[in-house]
């Protein structure tokens, strides 16, 4: 192994909007099929998954609207930034998800881009998505914790 390399977890990137808008109920790990310049545009830590959404279709599951730019110093046949990527699951997983998102009526949204052991994966949640008055509650219980934290940081 080189040196300076570990084989821990890298993040690249997260979606941060999806624990406000959705309630996860699940997580699942699924690898992504990339191009040579996906890798390495991300290895450079350059995604996005603000618009990103994953779907089962023909029992297969798909993340589309991600966006990865094209990798600068690669060739100038670059892959599309906003492509459907095909996701690697386990067969009982993808039927598991699939049976979820028609009956449940739940999402299946990115929570995050890291790499594992020179992978690429993806943390997928099975969310249910949350109404304006349970994000305000979130919102309020969120104050009421820091305000009780810096009181108790002011009384010690």
């Amino acid at each position: 192994m080189p040196a300076g390399r570990d084989d821990g977890e890298r993040t690249v990137a997260t979606n941060r909007r999806a624990r406000y808008d959705y309630a996860i109920l699940e997580r699942f790990e699924a690898g992504l099929v990339l191009t040579g310049g996906e890798v390495k545009s991300l290895r450079g830590g350059r995604a996005s998954l603000s618009e990103a959404f994953a779907r089962i279709r023909d029992g297969e599951a798909w993340l589309e609207g991600m966006h990865i730019p094209p990798y600068e110093a690669g060739d100038k046949r670059t892959h599309l930034p906003v492509r459907p990527r095909k996701l690697l699951l386990h067969h009982r997983e993808i039927e598991q998800l699939g049976a979820a998102q028609q009956q449940d009526r739940l999402s299946i949204v990115p929570l995050r881009v890291y790499f594992a052991h020179g992978l690429a994966k993806v943390e997928l949640g099975l969310a249910r998505g949350k109404r304006a008055h349970e994000k305000r509650q979130a919102i309020a219980q969120r104050e009421h914790t820091r305000e009780m934290q810096r009181e108790l940081g002011r009384r010690r």
